[in-house]
């Protein structure tokens, strides 16, 4: 078929339809023939869109329209299973996918326009009034739709709010040293030392769970932190190394803590090398629920605010750490955070436990 101009046509095919609307038909890089989503009024505008698709294929810039047509729930699962998560990160990527991006799920890739984005965004916020946890999520939706753009699924990444994706950090708080004792002591006497640990450690709460007999020395007041086992939303905990390379590391602990670190010994631990250092009452090991009632309830006798949560008690130990005179780089190793891995110093008096 000839085009307007008079010239065979050497891409494509028009054919008028019997509504006097003009189809425009195309030849992909792969072969099959396809159809333009719209029909024309005019050959000389079907013409127009074969010239611009037939640039296209030549400049490599070509996207088979029917690549996006995937399922974003069946793509966001993929993607997830792909990567080498921890455990926690892919049971926030899972919650986060099944309560805060389930408005896409029945979506496919290529119907996630930037007005939806938006929309979705405004709704979140309005109805949750949660700006980290949507944060969260539109991070999460953005990370997956720039890898389906890589994958080329879609042609360009949708996901364009500014500042969308930043949460506002809240100002960290810290307790005094009358303040930690006082946790210790309103928490219960086989969770004391856990408090302690917590802010004198300092330790996160998954490294804690991970201790064992064999992790301490008492005649040296040490503990060896090398595992982490992070409680999952199923409640089970799972094994795992430490945050970081500089989560592995030996803490040196005050000297008024090896009072509290035999009575716990002899009293609550599990017997044998392989023992538990803290488990509950009933001899399973210590589970987040349980752990947070107690918590809650002496954060209250306290009278520490509800925002106070008991990672905030490894802020404490910074604070007292550098107080104390230990450096900014003593204070990280000790903390098990990232540092140059070539000069890593074991730091810290006992003079840190009195705040002096």
């Amino acid at each position: 078929m000839a085009n307007s101009k008079g010239r065979r046509r050497r891409f494509g095919a028009i054919r008028r339809l019997p509504s006097g609307r003009y189809q425009a038909r195309y030849p992909g890089p792969d072969g099959v023939m396809r159809p333009a989503p719209v029909t024309f009024e005019t050959t000389a505008d079907a013409d127009d869109w074969l010239a611009e698709k037939q640039t296209e294929v030549r400049r490599g810039e070509w996207r088979d329209p029917d690549a996006g047509a995937v399922s974003f729930r069946a793509y966001a699962d993929k993607w997830v299973e792909e990567r080498e998560l921890a455990a926690l990160t892919q049971d926030l990527y899972r919650y986060l996918l099944d309560k805060h991006l389930f408005a896409f799920a029945e979506l496919d890739l290529d119907e996630i326009t930037a007005p939806r984005v938006r929309e979705w965004r405004a709704e979140r916020l309005r109805i949750t009034g949660a700006k980290t946890i949507t944060a969260k999520a539109y991070r999460l939706l953005k990370a997956i739709m720039e890898t389906a753009v890589d994958d080329e699924l879609i042609q360009r990444n949708l996901c364009r709010i500014k500042g969308a994706g930043k949460e506002k950090t809240a100002e960290r708080r810290i307790a005094t040293v009358a303040q930690v004792d006082g946790l210790a002591n309103a928490v219960g006497i086989r969770w004391r030392l856990m408090v302690y640990l917590g802010a004198y450690g300092p330790m996160r709460p998954e490294e804690l769970a991970g201790l064992r007999r064999r992790d301490v020395d008492l005649d040296n007041l040490r503990i060896r932190v090398g595992l982490a086992e992070p409680e999952r939303m199923n409640g089970r905990r799972v094994q795992g190394d430490t945050k970081s390379e500089a989560g592995t590391r030996t803490v040196i602990l005050p000297a008024f803590l090896r009072r509290e670190l035999r009575w716990h010994l002899e009293s609550y631990a599990e017997p044998g090398p392989d023992g538990l250092l803290f488990v509950g009452e009933k001899g399973a090991p210590f589970r987040r629920s349980t752990f947070g009632r107690k918590w809650r309830k002496a954060r209250e006798i306290v009278g520490l605010p509800k925002g106070f949560r008991f990672y905030d008690l490894r802020h404490t130990g910074h604070t007292l750490s550098t107080r104390s005179g230990a450096t900014l780089k003593d204070t990280m190793v000790r903390a098990g955070q990232s540092s140059s891995p070539d000069d890593r110093r074991e730091a810290f008096g006992a003079n840190l436990a009195r705040g002096e």
